[in-house]
């Protein structure tokens, strides 16, 4: 029983937990699945995307953001608190820019949503925002970055991660899969990215929304025709290896 140690975000329960905090790591887990690839010389976000209504335009509903010419971001929760998240993300690189005249580091943003999501558990009045964020991109020096921030502040760097409903299925599959080669070719960072997304969505292209950033080519949206073609040559090789381990069934039963 929570009693009333919820009714404010200031108030900790006799175990130490800010229950404000978690009901927003809750909508996190709600929300849509979200991955995020790192490579040598590229970059790569997948998410799940969601039925849309016949009437309603797909560009208004985009998840994956870019907040400068050399970071972009995606984010699991609440949508108009990650749009929020990523708008002010966007004015602190232009700051930062127009301030220093170097471009900011992916770091240094990470850092800076972090403390804004830490800065919203310890106020009155307001609530946490309801979304982890995962942020890609490239330093100056060439060298690639991926960072994931929490509703409740922290944030931390990865070589592949996943937010979202079924993020600890997902993170499984990267553990398992990713490697030294993968990071090494542009091609196998999306593929794993679309790879590790239909461990838990259905296999079309209408569900998954892929992105890329380079370190020579900027940003661009995978197109779907492009995605469509590797969730195809995907099944063809899951379908090559159940047809291999069928074969193999009698002999080890000899």
């Amino acid at each position: 029983m929570v009693s009333g140690y919820d009714s404010a975000i200031t108030i900790f329960s006799p175990d130490g937990h800010l229950f404000q905090v978690e009901y927003a790591l809750e909508a996190v887990r709600k929300g849509n699945n979200a991955v995020a690839v790192r490579g040598n010389n590229l970059c790569a976000l997948g998410i799940e995307k969601k039925a849309l209504a016949k009437l309603q335009d797909s560009r208004t509903v985009r998840k994956i953001c870019l907040l400068d010419d050399h970071i972009c971001m995606t984010f699991a929760g609440l949508t108009a608190d990650g749009r929020i998240l990523a708008n002010k993300a966007r004015l602190e690189c232009q700051n930062h820019k127009l301030t220093l005249e170097d471009s900011a580091s992916v770091e240094y943003i990470a850092r800076h949503i972090s403390g804004i999501q830490q800065s919203y558990t310890q106020s009155g009045g307001v609530r946490p925002f309801g979304v982890s964020t995962l942020i890609v991109g490239f330093d100056s020096d060439g060298r690639s970055r991926l960072f994931t921030t929490e509703p409740s502040g922290s944030h931390s760097e990865w070589k592949a991660n996943a937010i979202g409903p079924n993020s600890s299925t997902i993170r499984e599959f990267l553990e398992k899969n990713y490697n030294e080669k993968v990071s090494a070719s542009d091609q196998e960072v999306v593929k794993l990215t679309i790879k590790s997304l239909l461990e838990v969505v259905q296999s079309n292209s209408k569900n998954i929304e892929v992105a890329g950033i380079s370190r020579t080519d900027g940003f661009k949206i995978v197109e779907a025709d492009i995605v469509e073609g590797i969730i195809k040559e995907i099944e063809s090789e899951r379908e090559a290896e159940a047809a291999k381990k069928k074969l193999r069934r009698p002999t080890d039963g000899s």
